[in-house]
């Protein structure tokens, strides 16, 4: 009676949403492997034809945006990661000191992350297209006039500057609460031991915040492969297609070319790479962690 009663506890709790999980995020991932398989403009399912691993081998072989987008996203995705994370690290640090205005200043650096990315890209393309060159004609400094969204190079740095800015707040919050764990006494007794400022950075926080650098990693690693919003509302992959996402550029062939079929196939060689490269490094860095 009470092993009944503790299942349908469970069935009236989790019930519901195991239903959803599944009808939305499921059942799609599994009808993604047929319509991968298709000619489908997305529209008609009877229209939905066959055509094997047709799909599988024009983004193989005959799909230069595609890898290119992939290099691209795989550039973007080193410096980002390195960039919000370092800077992150750097913030905490900075605010686990004993600054008057230490908690006004956490805020201020964590509500980038609060606002939505759509709305962000959109905040800096009035930046980088007015703000700047208002400044740089005020300053005289060329930096200030680079066409920030108008060349390849300039667009590739403009969303990796504002990933960076939104991301690292976050980031930051994360790595102060690791800092915060770290004993007091350890760090006393690699002081009197006469460990210099980076050795105990090497020897000590970073073998003891190892698992907030796991998380961050994922995190930061996961978010700047899906880069979309920004992609989106600051550059359109352009010029051309140079500043493209893989992210983006799955959205434009399912849903401007309608290659659904298509768009699909590559939505889910996309899930597979994201899932293999954030597995390894969650797996390279858990072998590091230590405990205090």
């Amino acid at each position: 009676m009470h092993l009944k009663k503790g299942w349908g506890q469970q069935i009236v709790f989790l019930g519901p949403c195991l239903l959803f999980f599944l009808t939305i995020v499921v059942t799609p991932f599994i009808l993604g492997f047929y319509y991968s398989s298709t000619d489908w403009n997305g529209l008609d399912l009877d229209k939905a034809v066959w055509t094997g691993s047709a799909n599988w081998k024009r983004i193989f072989m005959n799909d230069d945006k595609f890898w290119d987008s992939l290099y691209f996203t795989l550039r973007f995705t080193a410096v980002a990661v390195v960039g919000a994370n370092v800077l992150g690290l750097l913030l905490a640090f900075i605010l686990m000191t004993a600054l008057k205005t230490k908690k006004i200043l956490r805020t201020i650096f964590f509500m980038p992350n609060v606002i939505g990315g759509i709305l962000l890209g959109y905040i800096w393309q009035f930046i980088f297209t007015k703000g700047f060159n208002t400044i740089g004609d005020l300053t005289g400094i060329s930096f200030f006039n680079l066409p920030w969204l108008g060349t390849p190079s300039t667009g590739f740095w403009g969303l990796v500057i504002v990933f960076i800015w939104q991301t690292a707040g976050y980031m930051m919050v994360i790595y102060i609460a690791a800092l915060a764990g770290i004993p007091k006494d350890l760090i006393e007794a690699a002081k009197i031991d006469g460990a210099r400022a980076p050795q105990l950075f090497k020897s000590v926080y970073v073998p003891l915040i190892m698992p907030a650098i796991t998380i961050c990693l994922f995190l930061t690693t996961s978010n700047a492969f899906k880069m979309f919003d920004l992609n989106l509302s600051l550059t359109k992959g352009g010029p051309g297609t140079s500043t493209q996402s893989l992210a983006y550029n799955i959205y434009a062939e399912a849903l401007i070319n309608n290659r659904y079929g298509l768009g699909t196939a590559k939505a889910l060689l996309f899930f597979f790479a994201v899932s293999i490269i954030t597995v390894t490094q969650v797996w390279i860095t858990k072998r590091k962690e230590v405990s205090a």
